[in-house]
């Protein structure tokens, strides 16, 4: 009781997963082995498992780099949710491509120094684009949106090249650089999504879990003021 003969309410104020008990919400699955796609869509705030899958990534002879990279997306994004479907039917499977285009030419992960160091000399000086795809698969179909930024490098000599691979930065990104690491220097103008370019574009791919019924924390956070 307080100083003034009021008893004080104790009753805790409902949390968000009170307020959305009775509802069904999807479980999410990353259909991709990449720990920094993985560290990117954690920052959406919503829970979700990773899949194991491997997927080929080769090019068709007449397929345009756009239409590639919603191909694999959305191969990765199938076979995660044939994986996933058998022991949870509301899944959805999220997949993801990103890659590295100048004119047609796709640059995937260098397979080696000498190919890595190729790249670079290709990219240097010149603007290319980075697209990513990102698709969400489900019962009920597929949802599919494709990124596009323009990524201007700087000129880069050969003993810069060489100090960057040596690094061993390059591997296992397409086009041999990561812009969150020590390749950012060699950015001279980005147009389009920085997280796009790392390998998921965080605004985009927001707005396609919205829609498929995955509630960002911010929305649900709104949610005591209506039930008020």
């Amino acid at each position: 009781m307080s100083h003034n003969g009021v008893v004080p309410c104790r009753r805790p104020l409902p949390t968000i997963q009170d307020l959305r008990a009775g509802y069904a919400v999807p479980m999410l699955y990353l259909a991709s082995r990449s720990p920094r796609r993985s560290e990117l869509l954690a920052r959406l705030g919503r829970p979700f498992q990773t899949l194991e899958l491997d997927v080929a990534e080769v090019r068709a002879p007449a397929e345009s780099p756009r239409d590639y990279v919603r191909r694999v997306a959305s191969d990765k994004a199938r076979a995660g949710l044939l994986q996933v479907l058998p022991h949870d039917a509301g899944a959805v499977v999220l997949g993801s491509d990103t890659e590295v285009v100048l004119g047609e030419r796709v640059f995937g992960k260098p397979v080696d120094a000498d190919d890595a160091a190729g790249m670079l000399r290709a990219l240097s000086g010149r603007t290319h684009q980075v697209m990513t795809a990102v698709v969400l698969a489900s019962a009920g179909g597929l949802s599919i949106d494709v990124v596009v930024s323009e990524v201007c490098f700087a000129e880069l000599d050969a003993a810069t090249v060489a100090a960057y691979v040596a690094t061993g930065e390059p591997f296992g990104k397409a086009g041999a650089y990561a812009i969150q690491g020590e390749a950012e220097r060699f950015i001279t103008h980005l147009a389009g999504s920085y997280s796009g370019v790392m390998g998921l574009p965080l605004y985009q791919t927001d707005r396609l879990l919205a829609a498929a019924g995955l509630a960002s924390p911010l929305d649900a956070a709104t949610e005591p003021a209506v039930h008020v």
